[in-house]
């Protein structure tokens, strides 16, 4: 009696060992890739999955987007100045198939390929685009990144670079090159305004030895603005014109 109650212990101990490797739950952002000795023959989930102990195995993939980090490359851009360039990428698994059959570890290829991609992509430019255009430079990166990982089942949707790092002689030397075309703006816009500034000082002396009467009236509010000072020393000047009728008037009486 005690050796067949014995027995049945075991056998439900393996019924529930049994059952335990059939049975499987997969969350609503995973899927699993089933191999029956060893063959592909499906993927299942999310949900209950039932599968045959000892002959099937499955892999779990998970679907929601990955954050990867790419470590700082060393870039030598295309006028010749080194970089430190680090960058961010984001991908997910569209076919988790392909995820598991076509490549060994998709997350370690994938950022393998960022890695690459990243140095080629910014040896091909010059300082001044990585630093002004990286808009243009993140899509070319994305743009590469996806086409290589897409027949792994895995699509990259945006690549960003973080940070560029420069040597100090060169931060120093763009220091310069900044102060210098600051530099040159005030002094074009100085230019400028001096330029229009004797326009229209001309434009005015035209008007004026047109009509006497206008600088006439431009001497007496001249006059008018002096003596709203308040000033112990009053300077009146006289116009070249009245000058020489009173020089005129004293060779007359001279000569007479």
């Amino acid at each position: 009696m005690a050796v067949a109650i014995g027995v049945v212990v075991v056998l439900v101990f393996f019924v529930l060992i049994f059952l335990g490797s059939s049975v499987r739950v997969l969350r609503e952002y995973e899927r699993g890739v089933i191999f029956r000795l060893g063959r592909l023959i499906a993927q299942k989930g999310p949900g209950l999955i039932l599968l045959v102990p000892v002959i099937d195995r499955m892999v779990r993939v998970d679907l929601r987007t990955v954050t990867l980090n790419i470590p700082p490359q060393e870039v030598i851009t295309r006028d010749n100045v080194p970089a430190r360039v680090n960058a961010v990428a984001y991908f997910r698994v569209i076919d988790p198939n392909n995820s598991i059959v076509e490549v060994e570890n998709f997350l370690l290829a994938t950022s393998q390929i960022a890695q690459t991609t990243l140095r080629s992509v910014l040896g091909k430019a010059e300082l001044d685009q990585l630093l002004a255009e990286r808009e243009r430079l993140n899509e070319d990166l994305q743009k590469i990144i996806d086409e290589q990982t897409e027949p792994w089942g895995v699509k990259v949707s945006t690549v960003e670079i973080k940070d560029v790092e420069i040597p100090e002689q060169m931060q120093r030397a763009m220091a310069r090159q900044a102060e210098a075309e600051r530099e040159r703006r005030a002094k074009i816009i100085n230019a400028e305004g001096e330029f229009q500034a004797s326009e229209k000082l001309a434009q005015a002396a035209d008007i004026i030895s047109k009509n006497p009467a206008t600088l006439q009236l431009r001497y007496l509010q001249t006059l008018l603005e002096m003596g709203v000072n308040q000033n112990t020393t009053i300077v009146f000047p006289l116009p070249i014109d009245l000058i020489e009728a009173f020089t005129a008037m004293a060779r007359n009486n001279a000569a007479k």
